[in-house]
């Protein structure tokens, strides 16, 4: 009888935490991808901080002084890369060009690795724009994944299996007679 008692309250509980959970986890918006938008986008200053979402068919770049959209639909191009940033930026960085003993020029041998997505788009009038974009390490090729699946265009094939042998591309292929 305790054993029935106990199941049926553990039901209960769990019907209630259940119910009260999953609005909260629907509710939340999508946080996006942390980038720094290096330059490109109208209405938005260079090198700024804000996050990337995917949302109604759009790209919003959003930060704490602005927010732009660009339809996914338009934009013609999408490329992702790697490359790398000086550690020591901005003011610091400048001073340490005064390190005595060349010891400036070996604190810039320090670089941490980011990704970059770069987007070639056209406006509502037709206009060519284009826009860069840094993030964390592996976090591009994810992103335009999810934008070509939703309807923007790559010159670039998105390749899935990078790690196989048969991912070489077409053109490093050899032609056997």
């Amino acid at each position: 009888m305790v054993f029935r008692y106990m199941q049926t309250a553990t039901m209960v509980l769990l019907g209630i935490v259940g119910f009260t959970a999953l609005p909260t986890v629907a509710q939340q918006p999508a946080m996006g991808t942390k980038v720094v938008q290096f330059m490109g986008l109208e209405g938005v200053k260079a090198k700024s901080s804000g996050r990337l979402t995917l949302e109604g068919g759009n790209l919003q770049f959003t930060s704490s002084n602005a927010k732009a959209n660009v339809p996914l639909h338009s934009i013609e191009d999408v490329v992702t890369g790697n490359d790398s940033q000086r550690v020591f930026r901005g003011t610091i960085g400048t001073l340490t060009m005064f390190a005595p003993y060349g010891g400036g020029r070996f604190l810039s041998l320090f670089r941490s690795k980011v990704d970059t997505l770069s987007i070639q788009y056209r406006d509502a009038e037709g206009g060519l724009h284009g826009a860069i974009f840094t993030m964390a390490t592996g976090k591009a090729d994810a992103l335009k994944k999810e934008m070509v699946a939703q309807g923007a265009h790559t010159s670039i094939p998105i390749q899935d299996d990078a790690g196989s042998s048969d991912a070489k591309p077409a053109a490093t292929k050899e032609k056997k007679p």
